[in-house]
């Protein structure tokens, strides 16, 4: 007896937050999860982005709604977990895919460049997870995050590559 695929991967009933998801890798991981069922929260920095993927996804019939902040700041990733959680009710999916880069050969790279690729890439994804699982998975004993990686951190800062905090982000 075969199960159709829609029903293993169906998400009917599930909320979704995807950080960086208005664009690129993010509003397809939503399209994804929307087309599965799932009801989707949007967080990234600018607003026109964020309205212009809800609208992309709502016209596919994905019950879609965003935020627009800045993760890389801790009281705005507690106003993401807190107004989502308002608005959907609870957080069942958790993606963490809201990321920067800065290119600059390795001996002139600027502290404040490093510092802002590792508070969004790694510091961020940390203190997202941790919100969202005290607030809706811990309490649920349910849910699911899901932080996504690089080949780049498995490669390395090659010579002509200029990408240092990008790579050792996504190697930790």
């Amino acid at each position: 007896m075969s199960t159709p695929i829609q029903k293993l991967f169906d998400l009917t009933g599930q909320t979704a937050l995807v950080t960086g998801g208005s664009r690129g890798l993010g509003l397809q991981i939503a399209e994804a999860l929307g087309e599965a069922g799932a009801k989707v929260m949007l967080c990234s920095r600018k607003a026109a982005d964020l309205e212009e993927a809800a609208a992309h996804l709502q016209a596919m019939g994905i019950d879609t709604r965003w935020i627009a902040a800045d993760a890389s700041q801790p009281s705005e990733i507690a106003r993401v977990v807190d107004e989502t959680m308002q608005r959907m009710g609870q957080i069942d999916i958790l993606v963490n895919n809201a990321g920067a880069t800065w290119g600059a050969p390795a001996e002139d790279y600027p502290l404040e460049a490093w510092d802002k690729v590792m508070n969004l890439n790694i510091r961020s994804l940390f203190l997202m997870s941790q919100a969202v699982g005290k607030r809706s998975m811990i309490p649920r004993k349910q849910g699911k995050i899901i932080n996504l990686a690089s080949i780049a951190g498995l490669a390395g800062n090659t010579p002509d590559m200029t990408m240092l905090a990008y790579n050792t982000s996504k190697a930790a």
